[in-house]
């Protein structure tokens, strides 16, 4: 937990501690000092036990986290294009609303949150053909954010190995973080998805999907 959001419990935990030493009904008395003395020890320690449970990663400044990465059978130089048009990324990334390209290096991003959208204005800080490409938020950002895209040969012939490396501050901390995991709408659970998205779109020439088609299951008397 960043130094902000241990001040934050650690304070209040003091403050339901000294309710229940007020308060003169004896159940208020043990949930409040309970509840106090829990967030308090969590102040202490530094570490939500949610999250450590959820496996969420964080690094000292209070920033979530995420890394996957997926081989894709295309040369680096067009999977880089296709990153790079960055108006159609929302045709990969299902929590991903819209992207407004502003200028050369500026958009504007919305995405789906746990409480309705959320934009934002970013910037690109590397820009380089068929290798890598990263951003950062702007100040003033509804959700701070910094990553990257890079592209190496993979092994073997295989294609390009494309990595994903971005790190976010939740609006509302750690605990913001554990809501978004428990709601489906964390971006650790969302890469995963987009990135199989994008190597079946370019593998295939399409993205498959499950609508219209039938469970999968074998008839009655049927060959497996």
């Amino acid at each position: 937990m960043p130094p902000l959001e241990r001040s934050v419990v650690g304070s209040v935990g003091v403050a339901l501690i000294g309710a229940g030493l007020r308060s003169a009904r004896p159940l208020q008395k043990i949930v409040l000092g309970g509840v106090g003395a829990g967030l308090t020890a969590l102040a202490a320690t530094g570490r939500n036990p949610l999250a450590t449970a959820l496996k969420i990663r964080q690094n000292a400044q209070g920033e979530v986290l995420v890394s996957d990465a997926v081989t894709v059978g295309k040369p680096a130089g067009a999977l880089y294009a296709r990153w790079r048009d960055l108006e159609r990324l929302p045709d990969l990334m299902t929590h991903l609303q819209t992207v407004e390209v502003l200028d050369g290096r500026r958009s504007r991003w919305t995405v789906k949150a746990p409480a309705g959208t959320v934009s934002w204005e970013a910037e690109l800080t590397a820009d380089e053909p068929g290798q890598r490409l990263a951003w950062q938020s702007l100040p003033g950002a509804a959700v701070e954010n910094h990553g990257e895209v890079l592209f190496r040969t993979a092994p073997g012939d295989r294609g390009t190995e494309v990595i994903v490396r971005l790190a976010y501050r939740p609006p509302a901390g750690t605990a913001g973080a554990v809501v978004a995991r428990l709601t489906g709408e964390e971006p650790a659970q969302q890469l995963r998805d987009d990135l199989m998205r994008f190597k079946r779109e370019q593998e295939l020439g399409f993205s498959p999907t499950t609508q219209g088609q039938s469970s999968g299951r074998a008839a009655t008397g049927g060959q497996a």
